[in-house]
C-alpha cells in the first residue's frame, strides 16, 4: 500500500537540530501576537517630570526598583516612546508645550498622570498659573496617586497599563478610567482669570497683595 504524501509529517533540519537540544523548544506564532507581546511588555516611557515626582520616577528607574527589567526604559525623546508619563505640577504656560510633546509621539500611544499635582493640582490647583489636572487637555490611561508616589506604586501603574493594553488587543471592552471629580479637587477654589464666576474684587486683591509684598515675601512695602 502506497504511503500517502498528505498525512506525511513535515520535517525540516533546522527544526530536528532544535529538538535534540536539551530544554530546547519550538514555538510557532502569528507575527501580529509577536509584535502585540513586544509592545505590551517593551514600554518605551517619555518622563514629562517637573517636580518631586520626578525623583520618584528616577528611583524607580535605578538599581534597586529596575524599571528596565519589565521591558520598560526611558528615552529622551518623544518620537521613539510610546508612554508619557507625566510627574509634578504643571503650570499653564507649561501646558502647550507637554501637549507639543505629547502630539509628536507615534502612536499607539499611552499616558500615566503620576501624583496628586499631575492628577488635579493638588496644593497648587488655586493659583492661577497651575493646571488643576493635565487630564483637562489630554487623554490619560492611568492614574497614580501619592504625594509623591513611590517607585512601587509607578510599577503598578505601569502593569496596569500593560494589562489594558493587552484587553484593548484581544478586543475587550476597557472602562476608561476617570478622574476623581468631588467638591474642591478638580475646579480650583479661587476662579481662574478669565472664568466668568470670577470676580472683578478677586483681581483687586490679588493685584494689591503682588504689589505690597516686600523683599523675602513676608514683609510689606510702604505704599508710594
Amino acid at each position: 500500500m502506497a504511503l500517502d504524501e498528505s498525512n506525511k509529517p513535515f520535517e525540516h533540519p533546522v527544526y530536528s537540530v532544535l529538538e535534540q537540544i536539551p530544554g530546547g523548544a519550538i514555538g510557532l506564532t502569528t507575527l501580529d501576537s509577536l509584535l502585540t507581546w513586544g509592545q505590551r511588555n517593551s514600554l518605551w516611557v517619555f518622563p514629562m517630570a517637573t517636580s518631586c515626582c520626578g525623583i520618584e520616577f528616577m528611583a524607580a528607574a535605578c538599581s534597586r526598583f529596575d524599571m528596565d527589567r519589565i521591558g520598560s526604559i526611558a528615552r529622551g525623546t518623544p518620537r521613539q516612546c510610546d508612554v508619557m508619563v507625566i510627574a509634578g505640577t504643571i503650570t499653564v504656560k507649561m501646558a502647550p508645550r507637554v501637549k507639543k510633546l505629547w502630539d509628536q509621539m507615534p502612536e499607539p500611544k499611552w499616558a500615566i498622570a503620576m501624583g496628586s499635582c499631575a492628577i488635579s493640582g493638588d496644593f497648587y490647583r488655586d493659583i492661577y498659573s497651575v493646571v488643576p489636572g493635565v487630564d483637562v487637555f489630554m487623554p490619560i490611561d492611568v492614574y497614580v496617586p501619592g504625594c509623591p508616589p513611590n517607585p512601587e506604586a509607578l510599577l503598578e501603574g505601569m502593569r496596569a497599563l500593560q494589562q489594558k493594553i493587552e484587553a484593548q488587543r484581544n478586543g475587550t471592552w476597557v472602562e476608561p478610567v476617570i478622574s476623581a471629580d468631588s467638591h474642591g479637587l478638580r475646579a480650583p477654589g479661587i476662579p481662574r482669570v478669565g472664568s466668568p464666576s470670577r470676580e472683578d474684587s478677586v483681581d483687586e486683591a490679588q493685584l494689591a497683595s503682588v504689589q505690597g509684598m516686600g523683599l523675602g515675601g513676608a514683609e510689606k512695602r510702604e505704599n508710594e
